[in-house]
């Protein structure tokens, strides 16, 4: 089998699993009475990617090889997931916090090392196969978003978004690229007859990067984006179903099928990775993170002042600039930090990036916004909705907004890249 088609599979079902559950999940919560714990939900991903990234990065690193760290990853999240849907099934509208936020604590636990592990798989992948993958993997990650937006569609059209068959669709994809993940090309680990030292034995010099000034400033400004990285994920569905509550949107497309308009994120997101090669090669890591953060700043503008009647043209462009907003952060960083580390500590200082990103600026990202939403809306009849006299929705979108554009600021002044055109 050709080698670019065996990666695209992994990328389409790595994403198919996310996809599953990550922007319908904040309904099902506050269908259950769970809205003020949705910001829980999604920063436990990034506490969790802390640590677990970087350590199964060390694992694929020195002892075992990467695509076997990935069936089972995905093998551990996708029957904890699968548990997760029993149980709710069981509880029906009694759920439990603590209950299901344990189970899925565990489950995000284990698949979101996966996502830099399946970076790590693909470059290698690429390596052998003799061909760039600066050019060749944008095309095959196009794919990965493809899946995200099939698995979006789907649970939006069999009536999944506010149940928790969600978790169980999610589950199954990781069973089964539990399983597939065995059929990709062996990763060599860097086990060699050299004495080395307690830091190189557990890949902890991946850290040494921060000796570098530009990588350092680098990964902290992935930290302050990656706090955007979940926000519209976790609240842009409530946001939608939100105006249910209203007769004059009650009926609109966005509220009934809020799934689907939000897809068109992701839709973007697939012609915007097809830019990334050209944008990288010609502007420089620099500009394009720059890029992706104005982008961010007006991904959260256009909600602010969007609704699914007629201001629905304003939500569409929201979801049209979050390809650029994600990509030109996630990917581009993922190949700039590729390029920019020896091949011994590939897969560690992949994951030290997912650390950074959606460690700690998700973690940290999604635990302020929780707390704005708490502030600026309530959970009422099933359905977050406006606070008296707060401003509402609104308001937070903006407080989003004025966060991206200020990180955007500092970071032009404070990073200095100088870029080689191509």
């Amino acid at each position: 089998m050709n080698i670019k088609f065996k990666l695209t599979i992994l990328n389409f079902l790595e994403f198919a699993v996310w996809g599953a559950y990550l922007t319908s999940m904040g309904g099902y919560l506050a269908s259950v009475g769970l809205g003020a714990y949705i910001g829980y939900f999604y920063s436990v991903q990034g506490f969790v990617s802390l640590l677990m990234p970087a350590l199964m990065g060390i694992v694929a690193d020195r002892w075992i090889q990467a695509q076997k760290v990935l069936s089972l990853c995905h093998l551990m999240a996708g029957l904890m997931m699968i548990a997760s849907t029993l149980y709710c099934i069981n509880a029906k509208d009694n759920v439990d916090f603590t209950t299901l936020f344990g189970m899925y604590t565990v489950s995000v636990a284990f698949f979101m090392p996966t996502i830099a592990l399946a970076n790590s798989v693909s470059y290698n992948a690429l390596d052998k196969a003799g061909l760039n993958s600066v050019k060749a993997f944008p095309p095959i990650r196009v794919f990965g978003t493809i899946g995200f937006i099939v698995s979006m569609w789907i649970v939006d059209l069999t009536g999944w978004l506010t149940t928790p068959f969600q978790f169980m669709w999610s589950g199954t994809l990781s069973v089964v690229l539990a399983l597939y993940a065995l059929t990709l090309p062996k990763c060599a680990t860097s086990k060699t007859g050299d004495k080395q030292s307690l830091v190189q034995l557990l890949g902890l010099n991946a850290f040494s990067l921060f000796k570098s000034y530009k990588m350092a400033l680098f990964f902290i400004f992935s930290m302050l984006l990656g706090c955007c990285l979940q926000i519209t994920n976790g609240y842009a569905g409530p946001f939608l179903q939100s105006f249910g509550s209203n007769e004059a949107y009650a009926e609109t497309f966005g509220v009934e099928h809020s799934n689907i308009l939000i897809s068109l994120s992701q839709i973007s997101e697939t012609l915007c990775i097809l830019l990334i090669p050209f944008c990288l090669s010609r502007f420089g890591i620099k500009k394009v993170m720059l890029i992706a953060m104005l982008a961010w700043a007006l991904r959260f503008g256009f909600f602010a002042i969007g609704d699914p009647g007629s201001g629905v043209w304003l939500l569409v462009l929201s979801m049209i600039v979050y390809g650029i907003a994600f990509d030109f952060f996630n990917i581009s960083g993922s190949l700039f930090v590729d390029k920019e580390t020896n091949i011994s500590m590939r897969n560690s200082a992949q994951g030290l990036f997912m650390m950074m990103t959606n460690g700690f600026g998700a973690s940290l990202g999604m635990l302020a916004a929780s707390w704005v939403m708490n502030m600026y809306t309530i959970n009422e009849g099933g359905l977050m909705i406006d606070k008296p006299e707060t401003g509402g929705w609104s308001a937070a979108w903006t407080v989003f907004a004025i966060y991206a554009l200020v990180v955007a600021l500092v970071f032009a002044t404070m990073f200095k890249y100088k870029h080689t055109k191509e």
